[in-house]
């Protein structure tokens, strides 16, 4: 009886499908990011090459890391207004897959216009000499965003997820004067927990631009995304990350009820709160992780080499920030997407640039996953990304001297990401 009862177990055991054996895992970690010097400020042409105060509050990155079958994602949030460079993310990428077998990456900033300019780098005209602060800052952040995904990957223990969602008055169309305003609604809080239900992190994605904090006020802050993420983390006692969405066109929806960056912070933080509250995570049935990085050129729309347009954004910001063409060989805008599918279920995509929130409206509309969340300014930055209509249109960030994509790429990449989920739910390797 035994005999049998051991070849029963052996023989159910073999015919488990693969997902019952690949365990679902989360882990949370985070470092400081605020630099230590000062250094010009990102997001603000006013505001020139002025150098950094002090501190506001502090930048931070925080990292979670979902793990399942072998396979390894990294989510990361940044206090800062834009990504790494490609040649940081290159490097991080690289370190992670190899310190701690993370092989998909997804880094957004969360386009604050009182973090520092990351793009200057150790050579004459581009900030050597002149700025070895801000270029030694960008050596420390990528150093601390490897420790950040090392450390969480190392903390991953199995878990729950759950996630919850709601359509909100929060943001705004700041561009179109198209009726209905093209915009996306959405807050959607992700929970991790784990089996016995003690909270890991909250990933919370909207779109809107932080740009509530004083122009002129020359310290570093997080804006409206830092206040909430700290207004989130005193009420429950979970580590917030914040994950900024398609904000291109998007702006905080303020009243006198939700004013300033601490006011609106606070109340996008009590609609956080008030979602995690619906959230009921579980164990998956499906564990798993996929992923895809997708690499796309396009002609840019103006001749970014020319001496004319270069003086113009010497001018209008300053003459180093041109440090950021050193990324436009050729003339080409290189803009990256990611993609990856978590359970069989959760669909991430996350694209370079600011992109214009109907594209992330189409893609959660027609992605084929149970649920879809698009985080822009990802792994990258190459400026604004209008969706055709947008650019037909016309205003600031479908106009060719922020938007150097032509009209069609945004849609390409969206299309892309599409092709992927539905590969990736199908079993497939898109």
């Amino acid at each position: 009886m035994q005999r049998h009862t051991f070849l029963s177990l052996i023989l159910i055991t073999l015919l488990l499908p693969v997902s019952a054996f690949a365990e679902f895992k989360a882990g949370f970690a985070q470092r400081d990011i605020t630099p230590e010097h000062p250094q010009p400020m990102w997001g603000y042409g006013a505001r020139h090459d002025y150098p950094s105060t002090g501190t506001l509050d502090p930048l931070m990155a925080k990292a979670v890391v979902l793990e399942a079958g072998g396979k390894k994602a990294a989510v990361v949030g940044l206090d800062i207004g834009r990504s790494p460079t490609f040649r940081s993310m290159d490097a991080i990428m690289a370190a992670v897959k190899e310190q701690a077998g993370v092989e998909h990456v997804m880094i957004s900033g969360s386009h604050t216009h009182h973090g520092p300019v990351i793009e200057l780098i150790d050579e004459p005209g581009y900030g050597r000499g002149k700025f070895d602060d801000a270029v030694a800052y960008v050596g420390v952040l990528q150093q601390k965003i490897i420790e950040a995904i090392v450390e969480a990957a190392g903390n991953t223990v199995p878990a729950k997820i759950g996630w919850a969602s709601e359509d909100t008055d929060l943001n705004r169309n700041r561009v179109s004067k198209r009726e209905p305003k093209p915009r996306d609604p959405e807050l959607c809080v992700l929970r991790f927990d784990t089996i016995d239900d003690k909270p890991i992190a909250l990933v919370v994605s909207f779109a809107a631009h932080p740009v509530l904090a004083n122009i002129m006020d020359r310290r570093w802050s997080g804006d409206w995304a830092g206040v909430m993420q700290r207004h989130v983390e005193a009420q429950s006692g979970i580590a917030c990350v914040f994950m900024q969405g398609a904000s291109g066109d998007l702006s905080p929806n303020t009243n006198p009820e939700r004013r300033g960056m601490e006011g609106f912070g606070a109340a996008i933080g009590d609609a956080v709160l008030a979602l995690n509250r619906q959230v009921v995570t579980r164990i998956p049935e499906n564990p798993g992780i996929q992923g895809k990085y997708d690499f796309f050129s396009f002609p840019a729309r103006l001749d970014l080499q020319d001496k004319l347009l270069l003086a113009v954004f010497k001018q209008g910001f300053f003459p180093e920030i041109t440090a950021m063409m050193v990324e436009l060989e050729d003339n080409i805008v290189r803009p990256r997407l990611v993609t990856v599918l978590v359970n069989k279920e959760l669909a991430l995509v996350g694209g370079t640039g600011e992109f214009f929130s109907d594209h992330a409206v189409r893609l959660k509309r027609e992605s084929p996953a149970a649920k879809t969340l698009f985080f822009g300014y990802c792994n990258g930055h190459t400026m604004y990304i209008p969706t055709e209509a947008a650019v037909e249109e016309g205003g600031y960030g479908a106009d060719p001297m922020f938007a150097w994509v032509p009209p069609h790429a945004g849609r390409e990449m969206i299309d892309t990401a599409l092709q992927n989920i539905a590969r990736m739910l199908a079993g497939e390797t898109p």
